[in-house]
């Protein structure tokens, strides 16, 4: 690989990484967010993810960042529903959580 696809490609996570940082904070911060400042954050984070960006690098900017997360979902539904997480992981979840709560069910009240 050359040195200028890897700066290339270098620029593009940090891009996608100051992206969803800034989208995050917009939707997080409380305060009044210009529409069209928002869109335009969305619109460059949506290019972005739809770059050339390495696996575990976008990996990394969906987990750390939800809003980001969300639009690169956005961006994939049509192919992939809402798929963040594997499928797996969704079942494990739900297996998990039944676990629980019939143990917590199964437990004898505190006294008060």
């Amino acid at each position: 690989m050359s040195s200028l696809n890897v700066e290339s490609v270098r620029e593009s996570v940090h891009t996608a990484f100051w992206l969803a940082h800034l989208l995050d904070y917009m939707e997080h911060c409380g305060g009044a967010v210009d529409a069209q400042d928002y869109l335009d954050i969305v619109t460059r984070l949506q290019q972005t993810l739809s770059g050339p960006l390495p696996e575990a690098a976008l990996a990394a900017v969906l987990r750390s960042y939800t809003s980001a997360a969300e639009v690169f979902e956005n961006l994939h539904y049509a192919h992939a529903g809402l798929s963040c997480a594997s499928l797996e992981g969704k079942v494990l979840s739900e297996v998990l959580a039944a676990r629980l709560l019939r143990r917590l069910s199964q437990r004898p009240p505190h006294p008060q």
